[in-house]
C-alpha cells in the first residue's frame, strides 16, 4: 500500500481537489437561495467519488482490461431497461430508480465504451475493416438506445469518444477523410430523426431572439449572465440572473453562467486553466503508459472531458446548440460526477504503474 501511495501523481491529485473546490463553491452559489439539500448531496457524491478514486488506484490495469466486456454488457443491460422502467423527468426517460439514488445508465455507458474500445484495439489495428466494423457496432447499439431516451448530447459524446480512440489506434487518414465526406448526409439524417423540441433548439442557436420565451430563452438568459459578469464579476452569491431565477437549470447544465456572472472573466480563466492542466496531465500520463490498453484508456478519458467542457461552455455562451451536457465536476449530478471521478482513478492507476523504473516500451502482450 505504501509503495502505491509513494507513486501517486500529486499534481494530478491536486488538480482534482481544485476542481472539487471550484465545483462545490459554484454549486452553493447556484442553490443557496433554493434547495440547499442539493449541495449537501453533491458533497456526499464527492466523498463517495473520491473513495472510488483511491480504491481504483490499487486495482491493476490488467484486471480493468479483463472487466471491460462484463462492464460494457452490464451498462448495456441497464440502458436497455430505461425505455421500459425508467423514470421520466422533463419529458425524457433517462434514469433508473434504485431506491435511495437515481442512476443514469448513459453516464455509465460512456466509460464502459471507453474501456471496451481500449481493450478491443489494444491487440487490433483500426485499419482492419472487420475490427473497425465490430467496434462501430459496439458503439452504435448504445448510441441508438440513448438517442431514443432522448439524449442527443450524450449519444454524440459516445460516438466522438469512440472516434478519438479509433484514431489513436491507427485509423488511416484516408478513411477519416472519406467519413467526413459523408457528414452532410449524416447530419441530414440526424435532423430528420430529431424531436421537434431538439430542432427548435438548433434553430434557436442561429437566432435565439426568434423565440425569446421558448427555445431561445435559455441562451438569451445565460449570455446576459456571462456578459454582465465583466472582468471580476458581481461578487460571490451576488449574481442577479441566478438570484432572481432568470437563469434556467442554473445548478446543472447552465452553471457555467453562474460562475461567469459572479466571478467574471477571472473565475472563468481559473476554471479553464484547471481544465487545461488536467487534460494535459491525462495526455502526459497516456504518453508514458506502459501498455497500449492503458494509453488508449487515457486518450478516451481525455476526449470525454474535452467534449463535455467544449459542448457545455459552447452551448451556454451561445456558440453551440443547447444539448443536455453537464459541466465536468461543477454541474450538480451524482451519476456524472461519480463516473468522472472514477475515470480519473483509472488514469491515476495508469500513472502509478508507469512510474516503475523501466524504460517505456510496448510489451509483447498489449493489454498486459
Amino acid at each position: 500500500m505504501m509503495s502505491v501511495l509513494r507513486r501517486v501523481d500529486f499534481i494530478f491529485l491536486l488538480l482534482l481537489l481544485a476542481m472539487a473546490c471550484i465545483g462545490l463553491f459554484t454549486l452553493y452559489a447556484a442553490v443557496h437561495q433554493g434547495d440547499t439539500s442539493l449541495w449537501w448531496k453533491q458533497c456526499v457524491f464527492w466523498a463517495v467519488g473520491l473513495s472510488c478514486f483511491f480504491i481504483l488506484c490499487f486495482i491493476p490495469t490488467r484486471f480493468i482490461a479483463m472487466m471491460s466486456w462484463p462492464f460494457y454488457l452490464l451498462a448495456l443491460f441497464f440502458l436497455a431497461l430505461v425505455p421500459f422502467v425508467g423514470d421520466i423527468h422533463m419529458g425524457a426517460r433517462r434514469w433508473l430508480d434504485l431506491g435511495p439514488v437515481n442512476m443514469q445508465p448513459s453516464e455509465m455507458m460512456k466509460w464502459a465504451l471507453v474501456l471496451m474500445f481500449a481493450h478491443w484495439f489494444a491487440s487490433r489495428d483500426a485499419g482492419n475493416w472487420r475490427s473497425l466494423l465490430i467496434a462501430l457496432i459496439l458503439a452504435a447499439i448504445p448510441a441508438g438506445l440513448i438517442v431514443i431516451q432522448p439524449d442527443l448530447g450524450t449519444a454524440l459524446v459516445i460516438l466522438f469518444t469512440g472516434s478519438a480512440i479509433i484514431l489513436a489506434a491507427g485509423l488511416p487518414w484516408g478513411w477519416l477523410l472519406a467519413t467526413l465526406g459523408t457528414s452532410p448526409f449524416l447530419v441530414y439524417v440526424l435532423w430528420l430523426n430529431m424531436h421537434a423540441y431538439q430542432q427548435r433548439r438548433v434553430l434557436s442557436f442561429f437566432d435565439p431572439h426568434n423565440d425569446p420565451l421558448g427555445a431561445g430563452y435559455h441562451v438569451i438568459q445565460s449570455t446576459i449572465a456571462i456578459g454582465s459578469g465583466g472582468l471580476f464579476g458581481k461578487g460571490y452569491m451576488e449574481g442577479t440572473q441566478a438570484r432572481l431565477h432568470f437563469l434556467p437549470e442554473q445548478h446543472t447544465d447552465f452553471i457555467f453562467a453562474v460562475l461567469a456572472e459572479e466571478g467574471g472573466l477571472l473565475a472563468v480563466g481559473v476554471l479553464l486553466l484547471c481544465y487545461t492542466l488536467l487534460v494535459a496531465r491525462i495526455l502526459f500520463i497516456a504518453r508514458r503508459a506502459r501498455t497500449r490498453f492503458a494509453s488508449m484508456l487515457c486518450v478516451g478519458v481525455a476526449s470525454i472531458f474535452v467534449l463535455y467542457i467544449g459542448i457545455n461552455i459552447g452551448m451556454v455562451s451561445g456558440a453551440l446548440p443547447v444539448v443536455g451536457v453537464p459541466l465536468p465536476f461543477v454541474s450538480y449530478g451524482g451519476s456524472a460526477l461519480l463516473t468522472m471521478v472514477a475515470a480519473l482513478g483509472l488514469v491515476m492507476r495508469v500513472s502509478i504503474e508507469s512510474t516503475d523504473k523501466i524504460p517505456w516500451q510496448r510489451p509483447s502482450n498489449p493489454i498486459a
